[in-house]
């Protein structure tokens, strides 16, 4: 009986903590204003603003049409969903060469520093084609926040 309660009680586990995981995803602001709030209410005082659009935050809870959102520096708030759109941008974490096609031996067009936002326009395998001010290329899709293979 006791080994039936424990298998039970650790298979519970694996699956609440799969189905966390599977809440965890990245997404993007829509706008170059948006508000992040304590709770989960357009009610809710306003904690900061985020004044950069496609900025990737990743998703942690949802509550309604509310999502409680953390990004690269820990901050975490609530965003109403209006706010937020599908992943399409990443931060990369270390300093990167973008490159005119996906491949190492490809031309180097320039030197991307650590902290950088780039917009993606598709991935494929472990490269993504990106545009960042007025560059467009290919980075390695490794070492970045806000993508997940």
């Amino acid at each position: 009986m006791i080994k039936k309660i424990i298998t039970y009680l650790l298979f519970s586990i694996i699956l609440i903590n799969q189905f966390l995981k599977a809440e965890e995803i990245f997404l993007s602001l829509k706008k170059n204003k948006v508000n992040v709030r304590y709770n989960p209410s357009l009610n809710s005082e306003i904690k900061y603003i985020y004044k950069k659009i496609n900025l990737p935050v990743k998703q942690i809870d949802q509550k309604e049409n509310f999502r409680r959102i953390i990004d690269l520096n820990n901050n975490s708030g609530w965003i109403h969903v209006s706010q937020l759109k599908k992943v399409n941008s990443i931060i990369i974490l270390n300093d990167k060469i973008l490159f005119k096609k996906a491949t190492n031996f490809s031309k180097p067009i320039a030197r991307l520093k650590k902290g950088r936002l780039l917009v993606i326009k598709k991935c494929e395998k472990s490269w993504c084609n990106i545009s960042t001010g007025n560059y467009k290329g290919w980075i390695k899709n490794e070492n970045v926040w806000g993508f997940t293979k």
